[in-house]
């Protein structure tokens, strides 16, 4: 069984990523992660790119899914993030690198964009800490 993953939004693309247009898709070569908030959710999302805590990262590695890879990425805070909740600490994150494909691997993307997650990997991520993704079954 496959589900449909739409993460917790935290932030967005900050001002030291680096990315271009290839044929009409966004292709994110160097990922700077600016949080403006954060529920505490493992999984984070800014389309089309996956940050996860060091957690979760090492959970996804020693289960053996497929379907990513991991990158750094560089965290940021917004002046809205520090208005809100001060210095507050942030966890170690990873830029998660979905290459799998939909409803083959533990991880795969589908045709809008929305990430796609094995039984097997969703279970994975809510032992990290998944509580304000929204999760539906892929109808097949």
């Amino acid at each position: 069984m496959f589900f449909f993953l739409e993460p917790e939004v935290a932030g967005g693309i900050g001002p030291n990523s680096e990315l271009h247009r290839d044929d009409g898709k966004l292709v994110v070569t160097r990922l700077n992660y600016e949080f403006d908030g954060w529920l505490g959710d493992a999984l984070l999302e800014t389309t089309p790119c996956f940050i996860v805590t060091d957690d979760a990262r090492q959970l996804i590695e020693r289960a053996g899914l497929t379907g990513v890879s991991f990158s750094d990425v560089e965290v940021t805070r917004s002046g809205l993030f520090t208005d809100l909740y001060g210095n507050r600490a942030l966890p170690h994150f990873w830029w998660m690198i979905v290459q799998g494909k939909a409803e083959a691997d533990d991880f795969g993307m589908a045709n809008d964009l929305r990430l796609v997650a094995s039984e097997r990997a969703l279970s994975i991520l809510r032992q990290a800490g998944l509580m304000h993704a929204e999760v539906e079954p892929v109808a097949g």
